[in-house]
């Protein structure tokens, strides 16, 4: 993470931009030394919850037959 001062900043924001974008690196933008700003990568967020984490998953084996093992769903 690199803190700058907002006057530098204002100089060099094009290339602290392109900095950003190609190593990921936040800068936090201050005044007097009292951080008012961030500076981070751009990152897609999917559109919906809905399929967010599709083709993440691998199943392995039979996930719908029954199993042979009994077990008692009521919680005494």
């Amino acid at each position: 993470m690199i803190q700058i001062g907002a006057g530098e900043f204002k100089a060099k924001c094009l290339k602290l931009m392109d900095l950003t974008e190609q190593k990921h690196e936040t800068i936090i933008i201050t005044k007097r030394g009292v951080p008012v700003a961030k500076l981070v990568p751009y990152t897609e967020t999917p559109s919906s919850l809905f399929g967010f984490m599709k083709q993440s998953l691998k199943v392995k084996g039979d996930i719908i037959s029954p199993i042979e093992e009994k077990w008692d769903a009521a919680l005494s």
